[in-house]
């Protein structure tokens, strides 16, 4: 099937929506563990990275897809954050290093990809 969205052909938008699957499912164990609201939090600050990634890519000015890539990069801190604050309650079989790891990634690339259309 073909992209029929700008936003699927770059790399930035592929790369976070599997990392959000990821996210999601350590959402779950957070429900498993009656962390309703964690779960929650993590599952909308995941959805946000791709969100503003594919309504920017709308955007009818470089500088307007900008500021929408600057809403995702602060998705990924926001989702960092979750996951350190909740790292002691987590005794997930998914390792967290990897999650970090491409969390970071994650922000360099959204932040090369806003300095190339300024």
């Amino acid at each position: 099937m073909e992209n029929q969205f700008r936003f699927q052909n770059l790399e930035i938008w592929q790369r976070s929506a599997d990392l959000g699957q990821t996210l999601f499912n350590i959402a779950e164990e957070l429900e498993s563990a009656k962390a309703y609201r964690w779960a929650e939090q993590l599952r909308a600050a995941a959805l946000s990275i791709t969100n503003n990634i594919a309504e920017g890519s709308g955007s009818y000015s470089k500088s307007e897809f900008a500021q929408f890539l600057n809403y995702a990069r602060r998705s990924t801190f926001e989702c960092a954050n979750i996951l350190l604050q909740l790292k002691p309650r987590l005794s997930s079989e998914i390792p967290m290093d990897p999650v970090f790891k491409e969390l970071a990634e994650i922000s360099r690339m959204i932040h090369a990809f806003r300095k190339s259309l300024l």
